[in-house]
């Protein structure tokens, strides 16, 4: 027989035996849970804690673990989700950034979307105040009605004070609501700059050529 042939069955009846031999082996252990597990490789449910490997006669052949200790694979764990949620966080970021970007690509369509929104709010308030003046002429037309009952307000019919307590009522509702949309404008444009602020970078960020290409040194004659 050949001598490289005769080393090749030698190789590989060799590892046939190993193989054998750790097939024949069996890992032991008993879980968090009480429970005996047992198995052919090392048990995933008892790595924090010791396994005994038995070899084919049954007699324990050596200790394995454990990995980590519950406390240490806790510490682990805990390092694990916040590296995720670090992550996450970082991808949720650049969702945002490329969403923003798509839809203002531009400063001007920035500025345009800010003058729209802020129109919006002036057209209720203008309403309101439309509303106000209404209640305002409302109220003079009740109080020309009081001038009969001038001497003795005490005198004067129910619903001729019901409705200047609705008209007072209402006109309060027009005034914080006037007030409202007026914190809605701040809000808004807030909103805007806090955006800009952010645009102006990935603007710059877009335009701006990349590093290695500005780096890339200019080719001699």
């Amino acid at each position: 027989m050949p001598l490289h042939t005769a080393l090749t069955v030698i190789c590989i009846s060799l590892a046939c035996v190993a193989g054998n031999a750790s097939a024949q082996n069996i890992y032991t252990c008993v879980d968090g849970k009480g429970r005996k597990i047992t198995a052919d490789r090392p048990i995933a449910e008892c790595m924090d804690r010791t396994q005994q490997e038995l070899n084919r006669t049954g007699t324990v052949r050596r200790q394995v673990g454990p990995s980590l200790t519950a406390e240490e694979r806790a510490v682990q764990e805990e390092k694990d989700k916040a590296a995720a949620e670090v992550r996450a966080r970082e991808a949720e970021e650049k969702r945002r950034d490329r969403a923003l970007l798509l839809r203002y690509p531009t400063r001007a369509v920035h500025d345009q979307e800010r003058v729209a929104a802020i129109a919006q709010i002036d057209e209720v308030i203008k309403a309101s105040n439309k509303r106000t003046l209404e209640l305002a002429e409302q109220r003079k037309s009740i109080q020309a009605e009081f001038e009969f009952y001038a001497k003795d307000p005490a005198k004067a019919p129910q619903a001729l004070k019901r409705k200047v307590e609705e008209n007072d009522n209402s006109s309060a509702v027009q005034k914080r609501f006037i007030a409202e949309q007026e914190q809605e404008k701040k809000r808004v444009n807030a909103r805007f700059d806090e955006e800009l602020v952010k645009l102006k970078q990935l603007w710059a960020m877009r335009e701006s050529p990349p590093a290695a290409a500005a780096a890339k040194p200019v080719a001699k004659n």
